[in-house]
């Protein structure tokens, strides 16, 4: 992966349109200050570095040896967003990232656990953000936290893991809810955090929304929105994206 190349001209220009219209489109649509943030999965380090120099700083990765890659490749100051699925063998690799911002990604207890002893144990002085993966829909394949078992990761997280700060709650929500406005999902992740914020007192960001409906979650709350596409245009195919 070429991660220090110089983006082109044209591409450049492509992704400083694109970022601006985002940004607006944010600027627009949230309640409260809310963070975009890039997902570059799949893109070269060089499109990371357009909408870096246009003054981008949260970026989101879905696969960890990826994230690895760019992140000792670009510059230090990136806040680097893991996004993908978490695998409990992976943690360590993360923990390693010394600009690693937050993990959306945390499923169970087991893996806050996980994710808490390899940062502890990378002599880590800072707490790692980290945000409870909620399964809004209820899908079977989707990953995420089932609603009526949040709270207790959520106590776990407060309680037992000095290493991690309690960011928010992040769900991806299934493409049938995204048809519907209001979203079923966002309203979903909204009722937990107002559930949880009465019911143990914490007050909670939320992570939701991306290319296709960032806008509508921020006029339901969202205070992180991934986007990927609208910033950096298609993804291509994984397989031709480990060959570029």
């Amino acid at each position: 992966m070429e991660s220090t190349a110089t983006p082109s001209h044209e591409r450049s220009a492509e992704i400083a349109d694109n970022l601006c219209e985002v940004q607006a489109a944010v600027e627009r649509s949230q309640k409260v200050p809310s963070r975009l943030v890039a997902v570059s999965k799949y893109k070269p380090g060089s499109d990371i570095e357009a909408a870096y120099s246009l003054g981008q700083r949260h970026f989101g990765e879905n696969y960890v040896q990826e994230l690895c890659e760019k992140a000792a490749a670009l510059p230090a100051d990136i806040k680097w967003h893991f996004i993908g699925r978490l695998q409990s063998n992976k943690c360590k690799m993360l923990a390693g990232i010394p600009n690693l911002w937050a993990v959306e990604t945390i499923d169970s207890a087991a893996k806050a656990r996980k994710m808490n002893d390899a940062w502890v144990n990378a002599g880590r002085q800072s707490q790692l953000n980290v945000f409870v993966q909620v399964n809004t829909s209820g899908e079977q394949n989707k990953g995420g936290v089932e609603r009526s078992d949040v709270e207790s990761v959520v106590q776990e997280i407060i309680g037992s893991c000095a290493g991690l700060c309690l960011k928010g709650l992040m769900t991806i929500g299934s493409i049938e809810g995204s048809q519907k406005r209001p979203n079923p999902d966002f309203l979903a992740l909204v009722a937990l955090r107002d559930e949880l914020k009465h019911s143990i007192g914490v007050d909670l960001e939320l992570s939701m929304g991306m290319s296709d409906d960032f806008e509508h979650a921020l006029k339901l709350g969202a205070t992180s929105v991934r986007v990927g596409s609208k910033v950096f245009g298609a993804r291509p195919a994984k397989e031709n994206a480990q060959q570029n």
